[in-house]
C-alpha cells in the first residue's frame, strides 16, 4: 500500500499480515489478542505488546481479543485484572465483547496437553527451578535435556492427571515440550 505516494515500510509483523492477506490465508480475517498475565502491572514491554496488537486489528480491520493468561486464577488478584483493562482503555484501546480468561478453556487446554503427550511431543518435569537453570545452559555452554524427558507416555499421562487433580497448576511439576 502506498501512503502519501511513498511505499511504507513495513515490520515483519505487518509484512506477515500482508501476505497472509494477499494469499487469502485467513479469509482477509485479521485477528490479533494481547494475552497478559493478571499477576502485576503494566510495563513498558506490555505497553509495546498491546499497542502492536491492537493496532494491527484497528489498521487491517481486524478483531483484538485481550485474553488474561490466568493459569491459576484462585491465586490472581482482581486488582491486576481491573487495573490492565484500566490502562488498555486509558491507551484508546478496546476489545468491545472479546474478554477472555485462559481459564475458562483449562479442560481444553488439558486435552491438548495429553495429545502432545500421547504423540511423545511434551513431557512432565519436576525438576526444581535451580535445576533447571543449571540445565539450560549458557551463551557458551550447551544446556542438558532434563532426566524426566525419556519417560513413558503412560508415566507422564499419570503424572499430569495427578497433577490435574491436586490442583489446577502445581508448581511441583511443568509440562515441557521435547524441541527437536
Amino acid at each position: 500500500m502506498a501512503k502519501n505516494n511513498m511505499e511504507r515500510a513495513l515490520d515483519f509483523v505487518r509484512a506477515r499480515v500482508e501476505d497472509d492477506n494477499r494469499t487469502g490465508r485467513f479469509e482477509r480475517r485479521v485477528r490479533t489478542r494481547f494475552p497478559p498475565e493478571p499477576n502485576g502491572y503494566l510495563h513498558i514491554g506490555h505497553a509495546k505488546a498491546f499497542n502492536l496488537n491492537f493496532s494491527i486489528a484497528d489498521e487491517y480491520g481486524g478483531l483484538c481479543n485481550l485474553r488474561f493468561d490466568d493459569t491459576n486464577p484462585t491465586r490472581e488478584e482482581t486488582e491486576y485484572v481491573d487495573q490492565i483493562q484500566e490502562d488498555i482503555h486509558w491507551m484508546g484501546f478496546d476489545w468491545g465483547d472479546r474478554l477472555f480468561y485462559a481459564s475458562d478453556y483449562f479442560d481444553q487446554l488439558c486435552e491438548y496437553a495429553l495429545e502432545l503427550i500421547r504423540l511423545e511431543k511434551a513431557y512432565v518435569c519436576d525438576l526444581s527451578q535451580e535445576e533447571m537453570r543449571e540445565h539450560r545452559g549458557t551463551l557458551t555452554e550447551k544446556g542438558r535435556n532434563s532426566p524426566y524427558r525419556d519417560r513413558s507416555v503412560e508415566e507422564n499421562v499419570e503424572l499430569f492427571e495427578r497433577m490435574k487433580a491436586r490442583s489446577r497448576f502445581s508448581r511441583d511439576f511443568l509440562l515441557c515440550l521435547k524441541g527437536t
